[in-house]
C-alpha cells in the first residue's frame, strides 16, 4: 500500500488532503496516500502528484470496495498557519484509476432515494417495466429483475457490460438492443467488466476542487 511521504511539510500537505477527501466523501475506512514531489517544489505552490488507496468507501451515497487513483500534477497553497486547511489546491487537476463495487453493494444504493432514478431508468431501457426489484452480478453477466404490474412472477433478463464511448454499455444477452449509461461530462470511462460478483471500472476524470 501507499504510505505517506517523508518529510514534516510534506506530511503536514499529506494529512491535509487526507482531511479534504474525507470531506469529499461520506464515509473512508481505510486510506492511503503516497505523495510525488518535495517540499521545495510544494513550497513552490507545484506537486508532481498523488497515488491514492482507498477501501470501504461511501462516495456520494455509493458503496465502493476499493479505489486506486493517480493525480497529475498539483498547484498549491501552502498554508502553516492555518493547521484546520494547511494546504488548498488551486485548478482542476486530473485524476486515473479503478474502482471497484460489489454487487451487493450496488443493489443496496440503487435502492435508495439518490440511486432509485438511475434503477427505473435500468429498468425502463433495458427491460421495459418499472420499477426494478434487483440487481445482481453472476460471474460475468449483470441480472435484473423487475416486477410485472399483473402480479404475476417477476421478470429477469440478463445483460454484458463493457466500456464504450467514454462510458458503459450494457447489451442484452438473450435479444438485440443495448443502453449506455448517463455519465458526467468530465468522467471517461476506460474499461468496465464484470467478475467476482463485482464491477470494475477504469477511466479518468477532471476534479474541480
Amino acid at each position: 500500500m501507499p504510505q505517506t511521504s517523508s518529510g514534516p511539510v510534506l506530511q503536514i500537505l499529506a494529512s491535509g488532503l487526507q482531511r479534504w477527501i474525507r470531506s469529499q466523501c461520506d464515509s473512508v475506512d481505510e486510506l492511503n496516500l503516497a505523495l510525488q514531489g518535495s517540499a521545495i517544489e510544494l513550497l513552490r505552490g507545484r506537486l508532481k502528484g498523488v497515488s491514492l488507496e482507498a477501501r470501504r468507501v461511501s462516495f456520494d451515497q455509493l458503496p465502493l470496495m476499493r479505489v486506486e487513483l493517480q493525480s497529475g500534477a498539483l498547484k498549491t497553497v501552502f498554508r502553516p498557519g492555518q493547521p484546520n486547511q494547511p494546504v488548498q489546491l488551486k485548478d482542476p487537476f486530473s485524476i486515473e484509476g479503478e474502482v471497484v463495487l460489489g454487487g451487493t453493494d450496488l443493489n443496496k444504493a440503487l435502492a435508495t432515494d439518490r440511486w432509485r432514478w438511475l434503477a427505473d431508468l435500468l429498468a425502463e431501457q433495458l427491460m421495459g417495466l418499472t420499477p426494478l426489484r434487483s440487481l445482481a452480478i453472476d460471474n460475468d453477466r449483470l441480472v435484473l429483475t423487475a416486477d410485472v404490474i399483473t402480479g404475476k412472477d417477476p421478470v429477469q433478463r440478463s445483460f454484458s457490460l463493457s466500456a464504450d464511448r467514454g462510458t458503459i454499455r450494457l447489451n442484452h444477452c438473450d435479444a438485440e438492443g443495448q443502453f449506455f449509461l448517463p455519465m458526467d461530462e468530465s468522467i471517461t470511462i476506460d474499461d468496465a467488466r464484470l467478475q467476482g460478483g463485482q464491477l470494475v471500472i477504469k477511466g479518468n476524470a477532471t476534479v474541480h476542487p
